[in-house]
């Protein structure tokens, strides 16, 4: 348990700490680097372009971050029938649903010290457990950030590539690029600049794809009517239409919330009372 408490203060650190590196390497290295010449630069220049792009892409994924921590999930006992004596409490704190809760899979998290309506499962880079409340914000999140880290990724190589002179036309230029690197940089070759950017690309693939697979199975689930919790216990859902299940997660406003960080106050799931 104390490693997972560590866990949860280290890793919002971390994402912060690539956000702020990512945002850097962008400004002041990638977007400058594609100006040829900035006294003939047209208004509507591939550098300008991505440059909006990636700052789009970016505020939509802090914007949703910022979300996803303030759509905390209930304080414990908050709004919930958690049913009375020591011996429903006790399931709660053993992470198991109360029998006297009106929701289904509600769940107490121990790191959270929080109940969560529709809980899904605790995210250490947000500090916070995902369930009805945050859900959308979530999966916003997880898919900006890996839109974001795609972006950085083809302009840092095309960064590399004008700086070491080298072309990724061949799938396999990227696959050896950083075992080649490291050679050069200990040789004297490559500088320290270029070989951090070098070693950024790998983890902006690694992030990326992570958080595109991720978005994809929590999709493939909403869809299912599912969490990854009730599947983890084996819980039968009622069968219902796609839509609805779409309809309950992204609410009425779901275009909306494609274009702007804002919450989930269109959704069904927001309006769920407890008896």
């Amino acid at each position: 348990m104390l490693v997972l408490r560590l866990l949860n203060v280290v890793a919002p650190a971390y994402f912060l700490c690539i956000s702020l590196v990512t945002f850097v390497l962008q400004i002041f290295l990638f977007i400058p680097s594609m100006f040829r010449d900035p006294s003939t630069t047209p208004l509507f220049s591939p550098a300008l372009l991505h440059g909006a792009l990636f700052l789009f892409l970016s505020a939509n994924a802090l914007g949703n971050y910022i979300l996803v921590i303030q759509s905390s999930p209930e304080e414990l006992g908050k709004g919930l029938n958690l049913g009375e004596g020591a011996e429903m409490m006790a399931d709660w704190l053993d992470g198991s649903r109360s029998p006297g809760s009106a929701l289904p899979s509600t769940h107490y998290c121990r790191l959270c010290a929080r109940v969560t309506q529709r809980h899904d499962h605790h995210c250490f880079f947000t500090g916070n457990c995902i369930g009805s409340r945050n859900m959308r914000n979530f999966i916003m999140f997880c898919l900006y950030t890996s839109l974001a880290c795609l972006d950085s990724l083809v302009a840092g190589m095309a960064y590399i590539s004008a700086s070491l002179s080298m072309s990724f036309a061949n799938p396999l230029a990227f696959l050896t690029l950083l075992p080649h690197s490291i050679s050069q940089f200990f040789s004297g070759a490559l500088l320290s600049s270029e070989m951090f950017v070098i070693l950024m690309l790998y983890l902006w693939l690694g992030i990326g794809l992570a958080c595109a697979g991720f978005c994809c199975h929590q999709l493939l689930l909403i869809l299912r009517g599912q969490t990854r919790y009730q599947v983890r216990k084996g819980m039968v859902v009622k069968a219902r239409p796609w839509r609805e299940n779409l309809r309950e997660v992204f609410g009425k406003r779901w275009l909306l919330g494609l274009l702007i960080p804002m919450l989930n106050v269109g959704s069904d799931c927001r309006r769920q009372k407890v008896k």
